[in-house]
């Protein structure tokens, strides 16, 4: 049986529609796996997103996850949406990676952006970054980077290699500037070391200099980086591979993709959104549905 597709257009006000339209018609896409568009198309003003496109954004990711849990899909790919909108009508998570996490009943789950030679996971997501400090664990970057691994894996690389970021310029500098490296990323690194859960091993090493680990990363010495908090690891992602940067949620029964990118509402209906990402969500969600064991 072929792979089974399901794709939300998002935020209708925005480039959602447009880019997957273009995707699907962009020749660039398996040919042997089957497509379905959630939802219906809505009646709205391009630009100018409304609680009724926040509605409909919303009852498309519901039917995504129903259908995708019932077994009738084998990935799920979604549109970008607009999170304050969203949230003016009673959506009650941070982003879509929670939502789906929350609807498969899982708490063992991550977020991971991986486009051109970088792939990146996140230890912690959307939180402010005073915050991030405190709320770092040794157990939750073990828990994270174990699902990295697994992700790696799954993507054909027999024995992972993985960096593991500091969370303080030059990585502390050995405690001078925090120390946080020493007192819990290094020891999650020594886990990690005895963790890997298939052979051969996955290699961990860090916690690295987080102003050259992605250097290193894109020259092909490591296969991802685990980071610390979100923009340590979307902004070099979206400044190497913007057009083709994909979004993952990692831990749930089925492959969730998205394109990472947001709703673009400036440029919603010019033609001019390029669907790079969407293409690349949905080629990557064809690709991980292939393999069975996905987490």
């Amino acid at each position: 049986m072929s792979c089974r597709v399901g794709i939300t257009l998002g935020d209708q006000a925005g480039i959602g529609p447009e880019i997957v339209h273009a995707a699907l018609a962009s020749g660039r896409l398996p040919a042997d796996a089957e497509y379905s568009v959630i939802g219906p198309a809505i009646d709205c003003s391009l630009g100018q997103p409304t609680a009724e496109t926040a509605r409909a954004a919303w009852d498309a990711l519901e039917e995504a996850a129903r259908l995708a849990l019932r077994g009738e899909l084998d990935a799920a790919v979604t549109g970008p949406i607009n999170k304050a909108r969203m949230y003016d009508i009673g959506f009650k998570f941070p982003g879509q990676t929670e939502f789906f996490a929350d609807r498969c009943g899982t708490k063992n789950f991550a977020m991971l952006l991986t486009g051109g030679k970088l792939t990146v996971a996140l230890v912690t997501v959307h939180l402010p970054l005073r915050e991030v400090p405190a709320a770092l664990r040794t157990a939750e970057i073990v828990r994270v980077g174990l699902l990295l691994e697994d992700f790696l894996r799954r993507r054909g690389i027999d024995r992972p290699r993985i960096a593991v970021a500091g969370l303080n310029p030059h990585a502390g500098e050995s405690g001078s500037i925090g120390l946080e490296e020493t007192e819990v990323v290094a020891p999650a690194v020594l886990q990690l070391q005895s963790a890997s859960r298939h052979p051969p091993s996955a290699i961990f090493r860090g916690p690295f200099s987080p102003d050259t680990v992605f250097h290193h990363a894109v020259n092909g010495d490591w296969d991802g980086v685990l980071c610390m908090y979100h923009d340590q690891g979307l902004i070099p992602l979206k400044l190497h591979a913007f057009h083709e940067g994909v979004n993952v949620t990692l831990g749930l029964p089925f492959p969730r993709t998205s394109p990472d990118h947001g709703t673009a509402f400036e440029i919603a209906g010019k033609n001019i959104a390029r669907p790079d990402s969407m293409i690349a969500a949905i080629n990557l969600a064809v690709e991980l549905a292939a393999v069975r064991s996905f987490p």
